[in-house]
């Protein structure tokens, strides 16, 4: 399930979404507002979100996620609105029976949250500037990661 919030996101309650008596591992990633940008501080940021056009893609991450990864549970919510240095802005949960394919699985929907949903941020500065950009733009992601195909095993679970 993908999720638009305009409100602070409990992170606890997102976690409760998740269990499950076969998951064997659960892997989270937060995303933090950070307090600098390639070298110029950052004081805070705004997220834009066309709610609508978000929600369908975001729903299809997610189902592309439980297709190509033998995972259990998934859930993301991205914050829409102003956020202050340290929140939370993106929040993802998946578990699985095993850890491959739940740190596979959360690689892959961060990855594809970032690049197809419209979301944008508007960074302000300390320095007064401000300027809007594409989640995507600025991302460090190493290539996205290979699916681990449903049923099969790895040597690292």
């Amino acid at each position: 399930m993908f999720t638009v919030s305009h409100q602070a996101l409990d992170l606890e309650a997102l976690k409760a979404e998740l269990p499950d008596p076969g998951a064997g591992a659960c892997v989270i990633f937060e995303g933090w507002i950070r307090d600098t940008n390639y070298d110029k501080p950052v004081t805070a940021l705004d997220y834009e979100v066309y709610e609508e056009m978000a929600l369908k893609e975001g729903s299809r991450v997610m189902a592309e996620a439980a297709e190509k990864f033998d995972i259990l549970a998934a859930r993301c919510a991205h914050v829409a609105g102003h956020l202050e240095i340290g929140d939370c802005a993106v929040w993802v949960g998946v578990t699985s029976a095993h850890r491959d394919a739940a740190f596979l699985a959360c690689r892959y929907i961060i990855d594809e949250i970032k690049k197809r949903l419209p979301i944008w941020k508007k960074e302000f500065f300390a320095n007064g500037d401000t300027g809007w950009v594409n989640c995507e733009h600025g991302s460090q992601s190493a290539s996205p990661a290979a699916p681990v195909p449903r049923g099969t095993s790895s040597s690292t679970k």
